[in-house]
């Protein structure tokens, strides 16, 4: 058996080795750190919050028509409620639009949209106004149109 001593240059070989695989591996954490916070954070977040406006959106349509089905023939009506300061730590905005024949409640925040039907009013009863999630909110009904 021949015994084979190290040289530099092999010492040297191997530190370049483990310095090229540690940056590689280095680059592939940073570009996966990136993809995590993408896929298993916003991506679920912003489903949270489209499926939370529309529940939103569907309580606020809902007390909409019941104020409407008590409102009196002569007088005012006016009833409080509160929705959700917050939907997945952010706020949002609450819209409720009559334009273009659809009475429609419409929840957004950012690039996050939901858009609910006010069903069964849309014809006889405009319906507008915006709020936001803090706060006690209020439903008034005028039967003059003020």
């Amino acid at each position: 058996m021949t015994q084979r001593s190290i040289t530099d240059e092999d010492g040297a070989t191997s530190m370049i080795e483990y310095v090229t695989i540690t940056g590689i591996l280095v680059v592939l954490l940073v570009i996966t750190m990136f993809a995590v916070n993408a896929v298993f954070m916003e991506g679920p977040a912003n489903k949270l919050a489209y499926h939370s406006f529309v529940d939103i959106g569907n309580g606020l349509s809902t007390r909409v028509v019941d104020v409407y089905m008590i409102a009196p023939d002569n007088g005012t009506i006016a009833t409080e409620f509160d929705i959700p300061d917050d939907v997945a730590g952010q706020d949002y905005a609450v819209d409720l639009d009559g334009s273009g024949g659809d009475q429609v409640v419409m929840i957004s925040r950012g690039d996050i949209r939901s858009r609910i039907a006010i069903a069964g009013i849309g014809a006889t009863m405009g319906v507008t106004g915006s709020t936001t999630g803090g706060g006690i909110n209020r439903i008034v009904y005028n039967s003059s149109g003020v």
